[in-house]
């Protein structure tokens, strides 16, 4: 055994002479170990709402869309979009047009996202899933074009679920300049009427802009023909995401760009990262100032056990031998400390998820009623090198200089 590691365990385990050491040891274990349970608890809440939110966007978001990689749109009839419709990974192929326009009802105006769909759009994603009201998932028939509105855009302009009177949409037309004397002309103009639908996805950027309805409508609002926004794909059950988005990307080259349902969303789920990330230094930094817990749980050590020391020398143990004693002594602390954390962190998120055990507030206040928790591995593996990684290096350099100071008085 490492004759080091070995003195550093007897220490570590065995009474001191002074009771005060033994109660500083211990404060620093579990100062480390509280540290270390905050950083596991915290970045497995992050996952959870990551989690959460990305349940939300599978209801609205293909399993993959085609987006041109400059501008609005493209040719919809292009030999390579074509083509992906032979693709056995390919289960549906949905068309969609978006674009920005003015919604008026009863003199009430919003700016929207509209986004017209063909007649797969409900097999393209589970959108059933999102939707409330009473109606049929019908956005065209040969009289008239129907919305479906996402709920908070309803309520700024004051409709109701079923509205009466139909949404009427403006949209600038293509290239036209905006006559001063009469702006009305500029404008392509449509109505919408009530499905008797709205959906929520609990995300402002939908509820409060978008509006759901056929892709003719869209067309002939923006003034397209065959032109798409995107291409919208269901991939077959067994097939690999990443394998499909690989394959379409040397398939489609780089005029377009293959998006997966993390991408369509990348700036929240971006923002959801940085915050994680401010949240792990920000506990990073808690946790050194824990470990100077342990260095003065060290240098009390080092004062207590003076006599020890002398007699290591003189029976020929040299003076980095006995530095290593010391060095082991707080990286055990560290090290015990993090598992005991660890394992304290483990056990706290799987109450957390079993029983809701911290709740967001009121019952039916927000969309669920206790914190999300999701525990990776690699965030446990990350949390364990960092506390053993800054356990170790906080307690070289001051215990290497104290023990010096301490051999030369």
């Amino acid at each position: 055994m490492n004759f080091p590691f070995y003195i550093a365990r007897r220490y570590l385990f065995s009474r001191k002479s002074h009771n005060a050491i033994n109660v500083i040891s211990a404060v620093s274990v579990c100062g480390v170990a509280l540290a270390t349970l905050a950083l596991v608890c915290t970045l497995s809440v992050f996952n959870g709402f990551r989690d959460m939110v990305s349940t939300f966007f599978t209801a609205f978001d293909p399993q993959l869309r085609v987006v041109p990689a400059v501008g609005k749109v493209f040719d919809g009839k292009d030999e390579r979009i074509l083509a992906l419709r032979e693709m056995p990974e390919i289960a549906l192929v949905c068309e969609s047009v978006e674009d920005n326009a003015l919604v008026q009802y009863q003199g009430r105006q919003a700016m929207a996202v509209i986004k017209g769909v063909d007649d797969s759009f409900s097999e393209l994603t589970p959108i059933d899933t999102i939707l409330f009201g009473r109606g049929d998932l019908l956005l065209h028939d040969e009289v008239a074009d129907y919305a479906i509105p996402g709920v908070q855009l309803l309520a700024s302009l004051g409709t109701g679920i079923r509205f009466l009177d139909p949404l009427e949409i403006y949209a600038p037309k293509r290239g036209a300049k905006v006559n001063m004397a009469n702006p009305a002309a500029s404008f392509n103009a449509g109505n919408l009427f009530s499905s008797g639908l709205v959906f929520a996805v609990n995300q402002e950027k939908y509820d409060g802009s978008y509006i759901i309805t056929s892709l003719q409508f869209a067309r002939k609002l923006f003034q397209y023909t065959d032109e798409v926004s995107a291409v919208n794909l269901k991939l077959s059950p067994d097939a690999d995401v990443d394998a499909v988005k690989s394959r379409l990307k040397e398939l489609l080259g780089e005029d377009f760009r293959v998006l997966d349902r993390y991408e369509q969303q990348a700036d929240t789920f971006r923002i959801m990262e940085i915050e994680k990330l401010i949240s792990y230094l920000f506990l990073t930094f808690i946790l050194m100032i824990a470990c100077f817990n342990v260095i003065g749980s060290l240098s009390m050590l080092i004062i207590d056990k003076r006599d020890d020391v002398a007699t290591l020398r003189n029976l020929g143990a040299t003076e980095k031998q006995i530095l290593r004693i010391f060095l082991f002594e707080g990286r055990m602390i560290s090290f015990i400390g993090a598992v005991a954390g660890i394992v304290l962190g483990v056990l706290l998120c799987w109450l957390q998820q079993e029983f809701g055990l911290i709740s967001l507030g009121a019952s039916g206040s927000f969309i669920v009623d206790a914190y999300p928790v999701s525990v990776r591995f690699w965030d446990v593996v990350l949390v364990f090198v960092t506390v053993v990684a800054v356990g170790f290096l906080s307690v070289w350099y001051p215990v290497r200089c104290f023990f010096r100071k301490s051999l030369s008085k």
